[in-house]
């Protein structure tokens, strides 16, 4: 499914949250819950290190969303994150009964950047949603956002360009 201006708009959002995490000392991903109306329920970006390693945005809204949201709601909303869900939180979104997911950039594309830079291998298999959830419908990535989502990673990794003094 191709992404729409409102998903690009919410995409830029989950980006801003990725560089609030990136700022803070966590690894640059953030994430916005949406109603099937388009409000914007609630956000959060990555606290793996100022909270605990598990805390991805996207858990910490599967959580929000089954605390405050019916089953209808939960199944109507759509989550958008700053990088494609990691296993774990793939697990979390579909145990949830959240609906569809937007992504700017690809769990393909964040290895490929990772192997790029010459960084030890994930702990997890990167895998697609589909792989962990496939009734879940998903979307993405945007290529209009990827190069400035690859910045921010090479940020967090202190990753220097190879081209520079």
């Amino acid at each position: 499914m191709a992404l729409n201006e409102q998903d690009l708009r919410h995409l830029r959002r989950c980006v801003a949250l990725a560089e609030e995490a990136l700022a803070g000392g966590d690894m640059a991903f953030g994430s916005v819950l949406v109603s099937a109306e388009g409000a914007v329920l609630a956000e959060d970006h990555n606290r793996i290190h100022s909270h605990e390693p598990t805390w991805h945005p996207e858990i910490a809204l599967a959580h929000w969303a089954a605390e405050h949201l019916s089953e209808t709601e939960r199944a109507r909303a759509i989550l958008y994150t700053s990088g494609e869900h990691c296993p774990m939180c793939s697990a979390a979104h579909a145990w949830a009964g959240l609906g569809r997911i937007v992504y700017a950039s690809s769990a393909a594309q964040f290895t490929d950047w990772c192997s790029e830079w010459g960084l030890p291998e994930s702990p997890v298999k990167p895998l697609a949603i589909k792989e962990v959830a496939p009734e879940i419908e998903v979307a993405g990535p945007a290529p209009e956002l990827a190069e400035q989502i690859r910045e921010l990673h090479k940020r967090y990794f202190g990753v220097k360009d190879s081209h520079k003094p």
